[in-house]
């Protein structure tokens, strides 16, 4: 079986295939017996140093989806939008309820939301592997009803900074709309091309961060959520996961539900590239993001590399993480 040959794929043996893949690519003991954050460990302090190198006119793009009651979740597996409620308003200061002296007034309010329902990163905790999680430790000993206690989403809190590559694959595959089909699963081939033709600044090597966009959130913003979250689309195709595991990046995010296409290529599956990447690669993905406004400033400047800042929330023991990416030109 040659892994990374999408028409090798026997769609009825997802068992077959992951058996292999996840022995091909798994990084369990490569960083050592309590590794808590996986792939991120291919960026270091001289790989930070060589992204902020890169930061010349100063210019931000936020790569952030709105965290509102606006969102594209529909109620899968209990996920919501963000619930917002103020807690002290304008309204109470200025009648004067809240009990502070000498006019002072201010206002407070609370959000309840799944941290994985707008941008987000997944955790390690995130995905189990026939029962294991990264590094080869029993799932059920990592994450508890206390949360996860050996790769909670606080351990990456100042891992994700180094050089951001943007792959244009909507503009690149699909020139005449910018977006690719829902189901379209992107391949190792239409990767490699997209980096030839959009030229050496997009060149993806050891602690890249890569955001792949696919036109996916722009169709939803134009034609309403309708399936966005959980429904077909387009991503990285199962075969992809050779091509992970060699260029040594340190996390991948795309503008997508799911990250892998969807529907997945096996016939009854759920997210095998999620099963190969996180708990035996030990890689940090990201979903979710938008990445149309940095499209444009990439093209403006003609350069797909770029500062990218985008730490999770520490919050102990998460398996993941709401995130407002900042990418700096």
């Amino acid at each position: 079986m040659n892994l990374e040959d999408p028409t090798s794929i026997d769609p009825a043996d997802p068992d077959g295939y992951l058996a292999a893949a996840t022995e091909a690519y798994r990084n369990w003991g490569r960083w050592g017996d309590d590794d808590r954050v996986g792939t991120l460990n291919f960026i270091d302090d001289a790989t930070r140093a060589r992204a902020a190198a890169m930061v010349r006119d100063g210019h931000v793009v936020s790569l952030s989806q709105s965290f509102d009651m606006d969102g594209p979740q529909k109620g899968w597996r209990r996920r919501t939008n963000p619930v917002h409620t103020m807690l002290d308003t304008g309204t109470d200061a200025e009648r004067g309820l809240q009990g502070f002296p000498h006019g002072i007034g201010g206002a407070d309010d609370v959000i309840a939301m799944p941290l994985q329902c707008s941008t987000q990163w997944d955790g390690l905790g995130h995905i189990f592997d026939r029962g294991f999680a990264w590094n080869g430790r029993r799932a059920g000993d990592v994450v508890t009803s206390d949360g996860d206690k050996v790769t909670g989403i606080e351990h990456m809190a100042d891992r994700i900074v180094g050089r951001g590559v943007l792959l244009d694959m909507g503009a690149f595959l699909r020139p005449e709309t910018g977006e690719l089909d829902d189901g379209y699963a992107i391949t190792t081939a239409d990767i490699q091309a997209c980096i030839a033709a959009q030229g050496a600044t997009s060149a993806v090597g050891r602690g890249d961060i890569v955001l792949v966009r696919t036109g996916r959130l722009a169709r939803a913003r134009r034609e309403g959520w309708g399936d966005y979250a959980g429904g077909p689309a387009p991503g990285l195709s199962v075969t992809t996961a050779g091509w992970l595991h060699r260029t040594e990046i340190a996390a991948i995010a795309t503008d997508t539900w799911g990250f892998e296409v969807r529907p997945n290529e096996f016939t009854e599956s759920f997210q095998p590239l999620h099963q190969i990447a996180i708990p035996n690669m030990g890689l940090t993905i990201g979903e979710m993001w938008d990445l149309d406004a940095l499209a444009d400033a990439c093209r403006e400047r003609g350069r797909w590399e770029f500062l990218l800042t985008a730490p999770p929330l520490r919050i102990t023991g998460a398996v993941g993480s709401p995130v407002n990416p900042l990418a700096i030109f």
